[in-house]
């Protein structure tokens, strides 16, 4: 202990002489461990920890499967068929989103709700804290109208009173009976947060929804002894059976199975992975730069060293020297990365989207838990590896001699020169891997943001409107107050026109049917096209082209006949060579109610994400086929942000009851958007890691030429008092820093095309190996090495013979 107490006050003298070096050396791990340690604490949260709910390795997402959704939405029948069929599953329940307006002293608001069977929290093995489950039956439609309600929703709203049990709520104008408050830590991350859980009420026998309405996802939990690749088999051979017993409705569906905790992270676990490896990438370098100036002390320490062990230093006595300075260095240089990393990652977590926040609850206990600062300890304990074995490499106690004698710095510094050469190409290569990265995400999100969405996204705002299903239950009251709406809305000053839709443009790829074509052949097939209900002014508000024919009408209500519009794509797949406008389609079935003619083609709109491709789609008439729930797009003349306070007023004017929310502006809609906020993070998060190795390899390669230069001060002093021109000093110089910066591009070039590869996932309009990226890239890191390389070059080319000769 004595020994030791002595090496670590020896060690902080040691440090304390070369201030510069222990800030340098700090100042990099220290970066290289934040980064790192930031960036493994998401991917703790969402890809290593578990869900929260008992034995969650056993819970499995259900659902069907066609050729162009692979995670098709379930119908009620095909899903009492799958729960009554399966032989894998001890329970199987579906979920679907919902919402409800829900009166409150300050007016009425919408509320996030879900509509369960009945067995759902049994599925997923949660009891409640309060109050009880629901009970078997209970999502029949003969039951009683039920509710549990999450845990803050019960603290908010209802003062967290244990006598709520019992209690009626009205949900858009319906009473419901509390029944129990859900834990704490409950979380759902398939659909975010949900404020009020209620049951489905799903008629079997309902004709306006049968075997082809699919509104439902699945959830279930595998049987003893049952894996997911047997669960999967069996739900095909079951959705293979229906297929046959039910070809109209059933042709081409499949079935998917796969594990909660997969698709819960679907979307971000490519990104997270990235940025994992752009983190790691990143350390990489600190700790080649670390070992690179651990090596450059060494050699200035060289005569110390052959000193304490001419008088008696055993190697092991001065291995433990070095390691404590190196504990002390790691040390210092690891509470600076925590301390960075637990700011990165409030940083991070505060840019994320509310609307994406609620799909990621996984993310609430983000911060320096056990399995980070385990992480963050096997990270340490390399970096004290490192440091302590780097210096004990120059610890050749049979060249002491060499060592003490005035020209031993020669070969010693030639062995240096190789060897940090060599870190300085692996340096340079991964940060060409990164800049490459970065470059390429870059250009991704560019295009992303600059894609065709077919209408001009300038002086839009929108806003969601809900209606009560008790006081706007007929369709005509649905259409009387979405014209009032309009008219109103349409009124207030700086208003130039005004529509209604189902769902917003670049929203996603959901809100399908099938649909066939009156006068054609039909075997069962499904047409799988986009629906959407829109208002007459809609495309004329959004900016979007009419192609052909013409737009809806206001006056065409239930009592005109059925008309529709299409989109170019619609019209490109399926009216191939033919006028679409004057056809007719419809349902599978083609009822009356559900035969629309054609009366324009519009030019495609991006109606999924921005990353999506164009789907076909069909709008139908609002006032024909209204919604409770709609939004509005209304276009501006002057700045559309100062609209949004004055349409939410607009609308509770008409009837205080209808509920408003998500005012915003179209361009923030767009912004804020999932693709694009993958997009944009993933390019600034790796173009951030790129630029600081940039920096670090431009940093070491100046070591490398700068002690290059000292050790060959003789050299250039004999070769100038020679007759050497300045010019050719300048050429010796720059031409071994240009061999470095190549082979370290060279070799970084061929390792980003493979890496590249390996994220084309996330890459948008861009192929891996684009070459204006790779040549870009290329010119930067040449231009930095090489003005890193000029100072040395510079100081090298104005050395005095005289002085150079008396060097040694």
């Amino acid at each position: 202990m004595n020994g030791l107490f002595q090496d670590i006050r020896y060690a902080f003298r040691q440090l304390r002489k070369s201030p510069a070096f222990a800030f340098t050396a700090v100042l990099i791990l220290a970066l290289g461990i934040g980064a790192s340690v930031s960036i493994f604490g998401f991917v703790d949260a969402a890809l290593i920890k578990p869900l929260p709910y008992p034995n969650p390795d056993r819970l499995v997402y259900v659902t069907e499967s066609v050729a162009m959704i692979p995670r098709a939405n379930l119908s009620y029948l095909d899903y009492l068929d799958w729960k009554r069929l399966n032989q894998v599953f001890s329970s199987l329940d579906v979920f679907q989103d919902s919402g409800y307006l829900l009166r409150t002293p300050s007016g009425t608001e919408p509320v996030s709700a879900m509509r369960v069977s009945d067995g759902f929290f049994h599925t997923l093995a949660i009891a409640p804290v309060l109050g009880r489950d629901f009970y078997a039956g209970e999502d029949l439609p003969a039951a009683p109208n039920t509710v549990m309600l999450s845990y803050a929703t019960w603290q908010k709203r209802f003062g967290g009173r244990k006598d709520v049990i019992g209690e009626t709520v009205a949900l858009s104008g319906v009473p419901y009976t509390i029944i129990g408050v859900l834990p704490a830590d409950f979380q759902f991350a398939l659909r975010g947060s949900a404020e009020f859980w209620t049951t489905l009420h799903l008629k079997a026998d309902d004709p306006r929804c049968g075997r082809g309405c699919h509104q439902l996802t699945g959830i279930a939990r595998l049987k003893d002894g049952v894996t997911v690749e047997m669960a999967r088999a069996n739900m095909k051979t079951i959705a293979r059976q229906l297929e046959l017993q039910y070809p109209t409705t059933n042709r081409g569906q499949g079935a998917f199975v796969g594990t909660l905790a997969e698709v819960v992270v679907t979307d971000i676990r490519p990104i997270l992975l990235v940025l994992l490896g752009g983190a790691g990438l990143l350390l990489a370098i600190a700790c080649v730069n670390g070992s690179s100036l651990l090596l450059v002390r060494s050699e200035s320490r060289r005569r110390e060293i052959a000193v304490r062990g001419a008088l008696g230093a055993s190697r092991g006595r001065l291995i433990r020297q070095f390691t404590t300075e190196g504990v002390l260095l790691v040390t210092a240089g690891s509470v600076l990365g925590l301390m960075m990393a637990q700011v990165a990652m409030r940083i991070l977590l505060r840019l994320i989207s509310k609307e994406m926040i609620d799909g990621m609850p996984y993310l609430a206990g983000l911060g320096l838990n056990l399995h980070v600062l385990t992480f963050a300890g096997a990270v340490s304990l390399s970096a004290v590896f490192l440091f302590s074995v780097t210096p004990a490499l120059r610890l050749p106690l049979t060249e002491i001699r060499e060592g003490l004698a005035e020209g031993g710095r020669g070969s010693a510094g030639t062995l240096w020169r190789r060897f940090g050469a060599n870190l300085v190409v692996v340096e340079l290569a991964i940060a060409v891997v990164l800049l490459v990265g970065a470059g390429l995400l870059g250009k991704s999100f560019y295009r992303l943001l600059h894609v065709d969405l077919g209408f001009q996204v300038d002086h839009l705002a929108t806003m969601q409107v809900q209606l009560s299903d008790a006081r706007y239950a007929k369709d005509e009251q649905q259409v009387a107050v979405g014209r009032q709406i309009i008219s109103r809305v349409a009124s207030l000053p700086g208003v130039q026109s005004v529509g209604i839709t189902e769902i917003l443009p670049v929203s996603y790829n959901g809100g399908t049917t099938w649909i066939r074509f009156v006068g054609r052949p039909y075997n069962g097939e499904h047409n799988e096209v986009l629906e959407r209900d829109v208002s007459s002014a809609l495309f004329a508000t959004l900016g979007a082209k009419l192609l052909r024919g013409r737009y809806f009408t206001d006056d065409e209500d239930a009592s005109k006949p059925h008309v529709a519009l299409i989109n170019r794509t619609l019209a490109k797949q399926y009216f191939s060579g033919e006028d679409p406008i004057g056809q007719k389609i419809g349902d599978t079935n083609l009822s009356p109610r559900s035969t629309f003619e054609i009366v324009g083609v519009v030019d495609d709109v991006k109606d999924g994400p921005l990353d999506s491709e164009i789907w076909p789609a069909v709008y139908y008439p609002f006032n024909q086929s209204p919604d409770p729930y709609f939004s509005l797009v209304v276009r501006a003349s002057q700045a559309e942000e100062t609209l949004l306070p004055t349409m939410a007023a607009a609308v509770r004017e008409i009837d205080p009851d209808i509920g408003t929310e998500g005012e915003n502006t179209m361009i923030r809609r767009i912004g804020n958007s999932p693709s694009a906020y993958l997009h944009r993070s993933s390019s600034w998060l790796v173009g951030g890691f790129a630029l600081l190795a940039l920096l670090l390899g431009v940093v070491g390669l100046y070591g490398v030429i700068a002690y290059s230069v000292s050790q060959r001060t003789r050299e250039i002093g004999v070769r100038m008092a020679l007759g050497a021109q300045r010019s050719s000093v300048y050429q010796l110089i720059l031409t071994e820093a240009g061999w470095l910066t190549g082979l370290g591009i060279g070799a970084g070039l061929v390792c980003s095309v493979g890496v590249a590869m390996l994220i084309r996932g996330l890459l948008f309009g861009v192929e891996a190996w684009d070459a204006g990226t790779l040549l870009s890239v290329s010119a930067v890191l040449t231009l930095a090495a090489m003005l890193a390389s000029y100072i040395p070059a510079r100081r090298a080319a104005r050395v005095d013979p005289m002085v150079a000769l008396r060097y040694e």
